[in-house]
């Protein structure tokens, strides 16, 4: 019985030994599975973060104001946010798995940051100091010397903080005459004042520029214990909208005084009785840092129920220079040679003819296709030959973006126009061999019925090769649409567009905004109607006590 006793002890300590074996191999298994997965999520990282790069690096050789490559860096930079999300992720289950497997001789791994960017001087400082020891650690001494510190930095976020100013008037009696003197009240941008300029520029920015409705806004102000009422708050943007329509004014006349302005439109849903209707934004911008202007950039909004060209034509009533924009037909009584005040000359968008060309020479989308398993997009090679001929007028105009008219001319003389020639050709002969109702007969007929339009910058400096330039104005609205769904009403829509016309034209100048509407909002009431010029978003970098660096 003895015997018997000991061999199961003798067995139950072997199968004690190999099951902690087992789990000591298994520890291991998954230590290195989980080291493995964090170099390989590490080095997806690393490729996309030198991808991210190089786009960018490319984008300032090739030009800013490419619209298709800053929404492939915009997507190639959400991409990177979830791979370093995911290394770091991976990193810290492979630090768990080793700790667990430390008896066993498992190597860590741990990620190769970037350089982390020092944080910027302006920011103040907080110290923290953490107590030094008062005795000697190794002999128990109190004779103890500081010999230096080490910091290490953390940033952090305060959260917002509310106030209420009072202003105080005191009011004083005369003992001759017992007439009471008082200092007047000073000038509230919204009736009874309830409302700083700085809260006002915050919710005008936060609704126009950050698109966040006001129903969104006062639940936040809600839950950080200011309970505003939308009533109010919807009063207050109607006020300051009042109040600052002489800028929006001066803005307009800037705009329209350039020789040559962007035009283009977008929808905008607007609540009406039981249902919705399909309103538009227009947008004119004027941007003359592609022939080497010095007039500041600027940009005019407007807003219609609809889309009839009776609203380009009244926005252009006084208008005389060259318009920039696609074929929309309401523009079509602008271009008529005897209009009074003068001629609207026609310049068309070649980003807008190679559209339809590049839909079907695609090449990324037919490879995407394949990917997923589908059968791969046909790709024309007729299609294929117009996107590089075009490409080809890009690549010239980017080496000439920014010099002097005339020096864009000459260079477009040389370069392009020989190209112009030889596409003006080579699009009749394949158009000749198409019949009507195909899609690039429709898109070489679109070119060939405004070849003049298509061909003005030849012989003239000022024109760009594309209205990238008003579609890139109107992107604000298009990601508002998803987030306040439609305006409320008609005269929502009017607001909309003059708060469009002061926020992007602050920053197209690289203004900040919200610093420069609360300042402005701060200053209006006393300034001089006759300089109201010194208040726009160009000159008040000038002349302003910077809220920027109050701020900082």
């Amino acid at each position: 019985m003895e015997t018997s006793s000991e061999n199961h002890r003798d067995h139950a300590a072997a199968l004690e030994a190999e099951l902690a074996t087992a789990r000591a191999e298994r520890a291991t298994a998954l230590a290195e599975l989980a080291v493995a997965k964090a170099k390989e999520a590490d080095d997806q990282a690393i490729i996309l973060r030198q991808k991210v790069y190089i786009e960018k690096l490319q984008r300032e050789l090739r030009g800013q104001k490419s619209e298709r490559t800053a929404r492939l860096i915009a997507q190639m930079e959400l991409m990177l946010e979830d791979a370093e999300a995911t290394a770091t992720e991976d990193e810290l289950a492979a630090e768990m798995a080793v700790a667990a497997a430390a008896a066993i001789a498992v190597t860590g791994f741990t990620r190769k940051r970037p350089v982390k960017k020092p944080f910027p001087e302006h920011l103040p400082r907080e110290r923290v100091v953490v107590p030094g020891p008062v005795a000697c650690s190794c002999c128990g001494g109190e004779r103890l010397r500081k010999l230096g510190e080490d910091i290490t930095e953390t940033m952090e976020s305060v959260p917002r903080s509310w106030k209420v100013i009072q202003t105080v008037r005191e009011k004083f009696t005369c003992r001759d005459c017992e007439k009471i003197s008082q200092a007047p009240a000073p000038f509230h941008v919204i009736p009874r004042g309830w409302a700083g300029p700085s809260l006002l520029a915050m919710m005008l920015c936060d609704k126009f520029g950050q698109h966040i409705p006001l129903n969104r806004q006062i639940e936040r102000f809600a839950l950080e214990g200011v309970p505003i009422s939308l009533s109010t708050a919807a009063d207050a943007i109607g006020a300051c909208c009042q109040v600052l329509d002489p800028l929006v004014r001066r803005i307009e006349s800037h705009t329209f005084a350039s020789e040559r302005i962007h035009g283009d439109d977008t929808t905008v849903p607007v609540l009406a009785l039981g249902k919705t209707v399909t309103g538009r934004i227009w947008s004119y911008v004027k941007d003359d840092a592609p022939f080497g202007g010095t007039a500041p950039p600027s940009a005019m909004f407007y807003y219609s129920r609809n889309r009839a060209g009776e609203h380009p034509q009244a926005h252009l009533a006084n208008y005389r220079g060259i318009l920039q924009a696609d074929a929309y037909t309401g523009y079509g009584q602008l271009y008529l040679p005897d209009r009074s005040p003068g001629p609207i000359h026609e310049a068309a968008c070649w980003a807008h003819a190679r559209r339809p060309f590049f839909a079907q020479a695609d090449l990324e989308a037919s490879a995407r296709r394949k990917a997923q398993g589908k059968s791969a997009a046909v790709i024309s090679p007729v299609a294929l030959n117009m996107v590089q001929r075009i490409d080809a007028l890009f690549d010239i105009e980017r080496q000439i973006n920014g010099r002097t008219a005339d020096e864009r001319m000459a260079i477009r003389q040389q370069l392009s126009k020989p190209l112009i020639g030889d596409m003006e050709i080579w699009i009749r002969e394949h158009r000749a061999r198409l019949p009507r109702d195909n899609d690039l007969a429709k898109a070489f007929d679109y070119m060939l019925n405004r070849w003049e339009s298509f061909t003005r910058f030849l012989d003239d400096g000022r024109i760009c090769l594309s209205n990238n330039c008003a579609e890139r104005s109107l992107r604000g609205v298009a990601l508002g649409r998803k987030a306040w769904l439609f305006a409320g009403s008609d005269r929502g829509g009017q607001r909309a567009a003059a708060m469009y016309s002061l926020i992007v034209t602050a920053k197209m100048n690289r203004i900040d905004p919200q610093a420069w509407l609360a300042d402005v909002l701060a200053r209006i009431a006393d300034h001089p109607a006759s300089r109201i010029d010194e208040l726009l978003p160009w000159n008040w970098r000038k002349t302003a006590t910077s809220p920027l660096r109050q701020a900082a």
